[in-house]
């Protein structure tokens, strides 16, 4: 079986998507719309594709049977609903909406129509994601009671270009995107790994001083002042889960910017930028090897001209020693990857879920609970830290999780 896949956005991700998308034997043509057509067209030429729609309305009207979205990030609920309403199988990137009501809509649409909807997280093939939740499968953990998901990206290694690549003149509005809205790649892989959600917080923002228009009041499109912020979360399984998500902070993001720690009664797990270590009560054992990933092309690659050096990481890094390449398509072989090797994986979940109509890992339930849990912490951030509950829309159904 296959199916023809319309991508809304062909910026910097959607085209690479795209490409994979084209590649899969699952997938029978590929088109794409863009606000700007000419990366549309570029991204057609560039990798083959089936041909350009002029909008989101035109690719919704067509009689292509999905769409993958990759449009700004705090627009994604609305046109998830949208497309579903349209009888269209949905990939969504993170995160999945910027608001509770967004996330019920689109859970409700997915119930509605019985479709495929699944969130493109990418830290659900984190290596280290991958590593801890085969760890606590065979019960190395014991029972995992603390876990750590941070996010760590400066904004000076690549993410002014990224946002003035995507927001054109005003892009200092958007720039200051609130990070406890953009929560996925640290809770996601936290709770990619361990079987519980989050059902209160407290959070603390830190307030910018930079004093460069981003993270302004007076300018942010949200208000937000943030740039970075903590949350400390109650799990419904007794545990503690802690997420960072900060903009200025001195680390190496392209070297590593999700990072995990998982602390079980019998064993733990922890990770540095370059270091990762499994540790008992007896040792502590280096695993870096293992989470290593290798490039997937060059970082000089041409496609790659538009998005800046210190981001480049993100779109090239491949397998790593933990994954399971097996399950993937021979065609992925070469095939451009990116973030620690979770692309082709993503890619490959998603069509299997249209073709088989399966649900796909994450799922509209799933992602809601990586997402909901940053939306709750920031109000609580705006609060100054009051504690807050978080609202689970339960498991997908028939799965239990």
């Amino acid at each position: 079986m296959t199916f023809s896949l319309g991508v809304v956005g062909a910026g910097q991700f959607g085209s690479q998507f795209a490409h994979l998308f084209n590649l899969h034997p699952g997938v029978s043509a590929v088109y794409v719309a863009d606000e700007l057509p000419e990366r549309a067209a570029e991204a057609v030429a560039r990798y083959g594709l089936a041909g350009v729609k002029d909008s989101f309305d035109a690719l919704l009207a067509s009689d292509v049977d999905a769409v993958a979205i990759f449009t700004q990030r705090w627009t994604h609920g609305p046109l998830v609903e949208q497309a579903l309403r349209a009888g269209k199988h949905v990939y969504s990137a993170v995160p999945m909406a910027v608001s509770e009501e967004e996330i019920a809509a689109i859970i409700q649409a997915v119930r509605d129509t019985g479709l495929v909807y699944m969130m493109g997280e990418t830290s659900y093939y984190n290596p280290a994601t991958v590593y801890a939740r085969k760890q606590l499968a065979d019960g190395k953990f014991g029972r995992i009671f603390y876990a750590e998901g941070d996010y760590v990206h400066d904004m000076d290694l690549g993410f002014y270009e990224a946002y003035q690549y995507s927001g054109g003149e005003r892009w200092k509005e958007t720039a200051s995107y609130p990070p406890m809205l953009y929560p996925t790649h640290a809770v996601g892989g936290v709770l990619g790994a361990v079987p519980a959600h989050a059902v209160s917080v407290s959070c603390v923002g830190v307030r910018d001083n930079r004093n460069d228009g981003v993270f302004d009041k007076d300018v942010s499109m949200f208000g937000n002042d943030f740039s970075n912020a903590t949350a400390l979360f109650e799990l419904n399984d007794g545990g503690v889960m802690r997420t960072n998500e900060m903009r200025r902070v001195g680390y190496p993001s392209h070297i590593r910017e999700s990072r995990f720690r998982f602390f079980g009664t019998e064993a733990s797990f922890e990770q540095l930028a370059k270091v990762s270590v499994w540790q008992d009560k007896q040792n502590v054992h280096d695993i870096s090897e293992q989470m290593e990933t290798r490039p997937s092309i060059p970082l000089d690659d041409p496609s790659l001209a538009n998005v800046a050096p210190e981001l480049r990481d993100a779109f090239v890094s491949g397998l790593a020693p933990v994954h399971d390449p097996g399950r993937l398509p021979e065609e992925f072989l070469g095939a451009p990857n990116g973030h620690e090797g979770s692309h082709h994986f993503l890619v490959d979940d998603f069509v299997t879920a249209v073709n088989n109509g399966t649900l796909p890992p994450v799922n509209a339930w799933l992602a809601a609970r990586f997402t909901l849990p940053g939306i709750v912490a920031h109000q609580s951030a705006l609060q100054n830290g009051e504690r807050l509950p978080i609202r689970d829309f339960g498991d997908a159904p028939g799965t239990g999780t």
